[in-house]
């Protein structure tokens, strides 16, 4: 690659179409292969709202580079937009066809089969969990209701009663062969073989009837930023008329309705000196009406179902159908009150999938704002989800920035090898864990055994399991390249680490563990050891063991020292820890009883001279529990345990004493 496009400032910020910077603005050449000019019956247009949809079932090399499905010839920005696709009942409707031995159709041809068998099938939101259940319901029925259909339909061009339909059919089939979704843009200011991509939806067709005119159509959408006064929060309050360019945006199925009019013009930001980076779309009113129409766990819509099966009587058909009318109700409504905002909209973006839904906004009624010949309206060119008003918002930013992709050239001749058609992006394999060998597998067995009966402080059972199994004390932990094996690699540094002076004892002197061995850190067993207990361990080995046993300055454990002298040692500093706790209780008492007596004090001057004293200030007794709770103010964890366990063992001694002088 020429150059790094992250060093390149105006490639590391989005690109917004209708703001591109002169540099880029000025640089743009359509890619030699992008499908410009279009043939004049493949821009011939359809009285659909989704007759701009450009994907269609083939692919071709303008799409190479980018995530694509070549069985829908759809393309998409990024990898989970492409697995999104994949759950869609467009591309199970295309599998279907193509197991049949028949061709693929595009989204526009799958929206008009959809809308002829009345079956409602709308995107869904991720968060939306009733949805998902309803999911494989409504593909199971719309599949099939479209592959009868096309069954009968066969069977009848076969015994020549469908000879009429033969010429709508041929039409449907050349219109079906669309254009890639994206058209791609060359420019110096981009490395090699990297292009810029831009939605077909957002140009006329007469723009896209010429190569030298696209590229001048970009310049005459380019638009100053302008400053527009803040909405309603609700977005109910529609502006006054604005005469700028601006989109409408529309999204319904599933009893959910989204509706945005967005100004093209950039908002200027409040940091005027930082540029482009902080302009942001302006919203000139938005919309979202919700409402319980669909059969939850069955699919379609209520009116769908009353229409083939009759009217339900139920509750919640009653509930649905009341709701299908208010939907209707609201949306026209609306319409009806953004008409001048939608009558000036440069481009409108609609997705109705069903015949309910088209009707709704569509009609024919009084007062319609929305024609389904409107040469503005267009389709969403990718896959969108349940109409909210985030959605919409994704969708206009989807459709007006500008996209950055690597097309290599091998994936260009690859495409034309196998007769045009899209290569399928190939995701790079997760590298797979190694197999364990059968030794590896059995280390990692005694690894888990000896740290478990350490961290238990099991001696005897250690030593026994490594006589079992034939192991030495000095056996090397599996992984070695595990974070927990790199610190304590052997079981003489685990039981250091866990401070267990009696598992040190006994790996030294009965297990023979070698002392000197480092770890991966480069530190001992007896560098690890945090208590001094511990460390004489160490030193107690050293002077049972001998000085020829081990080489104990390499393993830095300091001068031998004998038992006798680390019991005396030990009980020393037990003696002097009791000591400094009895005088510390003692202080503590003291301080508690003059206290005491200070408060007693101030009670018998509150109390005008009454009775009192220290037993008879009229304060409460104090009970067993309360004496217990001032003994132990201000003790650690450990004094109080070891308080408590002197508490028990008097307790028990006078129980003793009690029982045999009572004999």
């Amino acid at each position: 690659m020429a150059m790094d496009k992250q060093q390149d400032p105006l490639l590391r910020r989005p690109l917004y179409l209708y703001d591109l910077p002169p540099e880029i603005l000025n640089s743009l050449v359509p890619k030699p292969d992008a499908g410009l000019p279009v043939q004049a019956e493949e821009a011939s247009t359809d009285s659909a709202p989704s007759r701009d949809r450009s994907p269609g079932p083939a692919g071709s090399e303008s799409s190479l580079g980018s995530q694509a499905c070549s069985l829908c010839g759809l393309s998409f920005v990024t990898v989970q937009e492409q697995k999104g696709h994949l759950k869609t009942d467009l591309h199970y409707y295309n599998l279907k066809q193509k197991l049949n031995g028949l061709r693929p159709v595009s989204e526009a041809e799958f929206e008009k089969l959809v809308a002829e068998n009345d079956v409602s099938i709308s995107g869904s939101d991720a968060s939306d969990s009733e949805d998902e259940e309803d999911e494989a319901s409504r593909r199971d029925t719309t599949l099939s209701a479209l592959l009868k259909k096309q069954a009968s339909l066969a069977e009848k061009r076969t015994t020549g009663d469908g000879d009429e339909d033969d010429e709508p059919t041929k039409k449907k089939r050349k219109r079906g062969m669309g254009q890639p979704p994206l058209l791609w843009f060359d420019s110096p200011r981009l490395p090699d073989n990297t292009y810029f991509g831009i939605y077909r939806a957002m140009f006329t067709a007469e723009e896209l009837d010429k190569e030298d005119a696209i590229v001048e159509a970009i310049k005459q959408r380019q638009l100053p930023p302008i400053s527009m006064p803040k909405t309603a929060k609700d977005g109910n309050a529609v502006p006054p008329a604005y005469n700028g360019k601006h989109i409408f945006l529309c999204m319904i199925g599933g009893g959910h309705f989204a509706a945005m009019v967005v100004c093209l013009a950039p908002k200027q930001s409040k940091h005027g000196s930082v540029g482009p980076l902080n302009r942001e779309a302006v919203v000139l009113a938005h919309k979202t009406f919700h409402r319980y129409t669909t059969r939850r766990k069955q699919g379609g819509s209520q009116s769908a179902n009353d229409n083939a099966k009759g009217a339900a009587h139920s509750a919640g058909s009653s509930l649905r159908r009341y709701n299908e009318q208010a939907l209707v109700e609201d949306v026209r409504g609306l319409l009806k009150d953004w008409k001048t905002l939608i009558d000036t909209s440069d481009l409108l973006f609609i997705r109705a999938t069903g015949a309910t839904n088209r009707r709704t906004l569509f009609g024919p009624y009084d007062d319609q704002v929305i024609r389904a010949n409107d040469p503005r309206i267009r389709g969403f060119p990718f896959s969108t989800r349940r109409a909210t008003q985030n959605e919409l918002m994704r969708s206009f930013i989807e459709l007006t920035r500008l996209k950055v992709k690597e097309i290599h050239p091998e994936a260009a001749s690859a495409a034309t090898d196998e007769g045009g058609k899209a290569p399928k992006p190939k995701s790079e394999p997760k590298p797979s864990a190694p197999r364990l060998t059968e030794e590896e597998e059995t280390a990692i067995m005694h690894t888990n055994q000896i740290q478990s009966m350490i961290r238990r402080s099991k001696l005897p059972a250690l030593l026994s399991y490594l006589t079992t199994n034939s192991l030495p004390a000095d056996f090397v932990f599996q992984p070695a390249d595990s974070q927990p094996n790199h610190h304590a690699p052997t079981a003489l540094h685990l039981a250091a680490a866990q401070n267990s002076a009696a598992l040190v004892t006994g790996l030294l002197t009965r297990a023979k563990a070698d002392p000197t061995i480092p770890s991966p850190e480069g530190k001992t067993p007896f560098d690890l050891a945090g208590t001094r207990a511990t460390r004489d361990a160490f030193r107690v080995a050293r002077a049972e063991l001998g000085e020829s046993a081990w080489d104990w300055d390499a393993a830095r454990v300091p001068g031998p020292l004998t038992r006798e002298e680390a019991e005396r040692r030990t009980e020393r500093e037990r003696r002097e820890e009791q000591e400094k706790e009895d005088q510390r209780r003692k202080a503590e008492e003291e301080r508690l009883r003059v206290e005491g007596l200070r408060v007693n004090d101030n009670n018998s001057n509150k109390s005008g001279g009454r009775k009192g004293g220290v037993l008879g200030s009229g304060l409460a007794p104090r009970t067993a529990e309360e004496r217990r709770l001032e003994e132990t103010r201000g003790l650690t964890p450990e004094q109080r345990m070891r308080l408590e366990r002197e508490r028990r063992a008097r307790a028990a001694e006078e129980r003793i004493r009690r029982m045999q002088g009572g004999g």
